[in-house]
């Protein structure tokens, strides 16, 4: 590794904070399609499992107000422990941010509803206090595209860089040659990325002839 490859993300290097992926949250997200956003942050989710990528989760008024967690993000974290809070700012909670410093890393990458508020509050927080931080674009989500753009140029005017989710796992994985996620993170693309995901899958069975796996039966195609 490089002076210049330590500026990436790695999975030895950062953690990943998923805030608010709840239910009331998301009725109120109008930037994005809010399906896209669970797939990617399950995508997403699914990687740091994969990669061994520290994660902390957190939720606000779970019971009172927002509902739990996505069970898919719940899924694929595997049951992971959340940090409930009563503040907007999860910087302003002291559960979270001992979560974060537990796991002794200096670059967060933070996703989550909404992103003028419960992202950019935290992001900004977190850089004053010295971490090098992120933002995963396609994985949070405003009540407006207005809300949400100006809210991105905020966090990058503070300092933070912006990613997407795909951008993210690749940058976890960097090298095909890596064999021992190879496999995983194919799987994750041919299940989360759209048409990458399905040029993969037919690169695989048109090009490498390897045989199609479903969780049926084959498809069985008939020549008249």
């Amino acid at each position: 590794m490089t002076a210049a490859t330590e500026k990436l993300l790695t999975p030895d290097n950062c953690v990943v904070a998923f805030i608010d992926h709840q239910p009331q949250m998301s009725f109120g997200v109008k930037s994005h399609d809010i399906q896209m956003i669970k797939n990617n942050t399950a995508g997403l989710a699914k990687a740091c499992r994969l990669f061994n990528v520290p994660t902390v989760l957190s939720t606000v008024e779970t019971e009172s107000f927002s509902g739990y967690t996505w069970p898919e993000l719940i899924d694929a974290l595997e049951g992971q422990e959340t940090v409930e809070r009563s503040s907007m700012n999860a910087w302003e909670d002291d559960g979270f941010v001992a979560a974060i410093k537990a796991t002794n890393r200096r670059k967060i990458v933070f996703t989550g509803l909404w992103t003028e508020v419960c992202i950019n509050f935290p992001v900004i927080c977190a850089l004053d206090e010295g971490f090098d931080v992120y933002f995963v674009a396609d994985c949070c989500g405003a009540t407006s595209k207005e809300a949400h753009d100006l809210a991105v140029q905020r966090m990058i005017q503070a300092g933070a860089v912006p990613l997407t989710w795909q951008q993210t796992i690749l940058e976890f994985q960097r090298d095909w040659g890596r064999k021992e996620t190879y496999d995983g993170i194919l799987n994750i693309v041919k299940e989360h990325s759209g048409g990458y995901g399905m040029g993969v899958d037919y690169a695989f069975t048109m090009v490498h002839k390897v045989a199609q796996r479903t969780n049926s039966k084959p498809q069985v195609i008939t020549k008249a």
